[in-house]
């Protein structure tokens, strides 16, 4: 693994270690490239409620530092974390809308708080085991999707700060998950076959609903299907996100298709769920939608709309052709060459040019331009309406 030209020389890269095989790796190569390598372990969410793994995976941080002979720091940003990350969890789905914690979890904690502690520490570099890549271009840090495309996970890093992305290194971005563990288990690192972790960043993996329900004041109401019938009663619209099938708790219903119920919008002001039977329906499809609080990597590229790039409104889809243009002020426009399905406000839209991450923003709403005003269904549904209406 080659230094980045940006690496002091024989400085100190510190490596965030998650108590996974990927940072562990990490750690593992910048040590044998000739860095002086440092782990720290952070510890965000302090529940014990029984979910939370931070204990275990602290101490497989530490068996793994322990190989490989380097010291590892320990470090809290519990109060941060809830101020900046899950505050805002909590009212984005007050509120109908589904946010992703992880990507203000890297902006906010892994590359805010934790990347000046690293600074302050010493760090000359910090290092992570994200998939992603970076390379400099005319001075500045471009943000690239990994090799690995199964594993990619620019989508999650692309509202990093640039001077952030300046100083860090992904040593993973060239390599497979395969030949991640293959180094591991080639190294004796204790972690070589720990499972992949889930689950919301820092909170880890429990059952959701109950999760959610014991942080927000839900209200049962209507479950609808898209022409106003009333079909079922919904446990809280925080609960549900658009495409979703299963936990609906509807069942067969007379006169209704022996077919799976899909979620296809919230209507806050009415505390109703609608859903339909066609995972294609037209309400859940969207050509046009709308993005707000968009963060540039590279602020040269706010400039060049319109633009013709590929989105990704979730993780792991594939890259959807589109035409982004300045709407308003701190708002974008974006058409898609081809409907996608479940757009879903609150999530992020993230842009790319080929294999360059250029930015993203939070989708604010969704158009479907086949749905004229006063079609079936548009009366139910808050945020489906025509095309420049």
């Amino acid at each position: 693994m080659q230094k980045p030209l940006s690496a002091v020389e024989n400085g100190t890269v510190i490596v965030a270690m998650s108590g996974g095989v990927d940072s562990a790796v990490a750690a593992l190569l910048l040590r044998e490239a000739g860095y002086s390598v440092q782990g720290l372990f952070m510890s965000n969410w302090e529940d014990d409620d029984g979910y939370c793994t931070t204990a275990t995976d602290f101490q497989d941080a530490r068996r793994v530092c322990d190989s490989l002979g380097i010291a590892l720091h320990r470090v809290s940003f519990a109060e941060q974390y809830r101020k900046r990350v899950f505050a805002h969890f909590l009212k984005e789905y007050a509120a109908g809308r589904t946010p992703n914690p992880d990507v203000l979890c890297n902006r906010e904690i892994k590359f805010g708080v934790c990347f000046d502690y690293m600074q302050r520490l010493g760090a000359s570099m910090i290092a992570t085991g994200h998939y992603a890549r970076i390379r400099s271009a005319d001075g500045a840090p471009q943000l690239l999707k990994a090799v690995d495309s199964a594993k990619d996970q620019s989508y999650f890093l692309h509202n990093v700060a640039s001077h952030a992305l300046g100083k860090t290194i992904f040593p993973l971005g060239h390599l497979r998950k395969e030949q991640v563990r293959r180094i591991a288990h080639a190294a004796g690192l204790p972690v070589f076959d720990k499972p992949d972790s889930t689950g919301i960043c820092f909170i880890g993996e429990r059952p959701f609903q109950e999760f959610l329900s014991r942080h927000l004041r839900t209200e049962p109401g209507p479950i609808e299907n898209a022409d106003g019938g009333l079909i079922g009663e919904h446990r809280g619209l925080a609960l549900y996100t658009l495409g979703q099938r299963s936990g609906l708790r509807i069942g067969g219903r007379a006169g209704a298709a022996a077919a799976p119920w899909y979620v296809a919008d919230k209507i806050t002001a009415r505390n109703a769920l609608i859903v339909v039977q066609d995972q294609n329906h037209p309400l859940l499809l969207s050509d046009a939608f709308e993005v707000d609080h968009m963060h540039w990597i590279n602020p040269g590229d706010a400039i060049e709309t319109p633009k013709e790039c590929a989105v990704k409104t979730r993780y792991r889809q594939s890259d959807l052709k589109c035409a982004m243009r300045f709407n308003t002020v701190g708002e974008y426009r974006v058409t898609l060459h081809r409907p996608a399905r479940a757009v879903t406000p609150g999530q992020y839209a993230v842009f790319y040019r080929g294999e360059v991450c250029l930015g993203g923003g939070i989708i604010a709403r969704r158009y479907n331009s086949e749905l004229a005003p006063g079609a079936p269904g548009i009366t139910y549904n808050s945020l489906f309406v025509a095309e420049g209406s």
